[in-house]
């Protein structure tokens, strides 16, 4: 093994899709993220897998509604993880 190595012409690999995911980008209230975190880290999984896991979980509950119809907005989002954040 080398003492020293030359990463300067390397560069950076694609990102390998997950199967099933889509990559967006989304902007949480610091609250939100921190309550999340703590929660992931006391658990040992990671915070955006607890966000995923509380949307299921309101999507479940929702099922058969009539707003299930609806997309779901961004006022919409932030009202269902600021009930979640409540109910823990």
């Amino acid at each position: 093994m080398r003492k020293e190595y030359d990463f300067s012409k390397s560069k950076r690999g694609a990102v390998i899709p997950s199967p099933g995911k889509t990559r967006i980008t989304i902007m949480l209230d610091d609250d939100v993220i921190k309550f999340f975190r703590a929660k992931a880290e006391a658990q040992g999984t990671g915070y955006q897998t607890k966000i995923n896991a509380a949307l299921r979980e309101v999507l479940a509950s929702s099922k058969g509604k009539a707003s299930s119809d609806r997309p779901v907005t961004v006022e919409m989002l932030c009202r269902v993880l600021r009930e979640e954040l409540r109910t823990l």
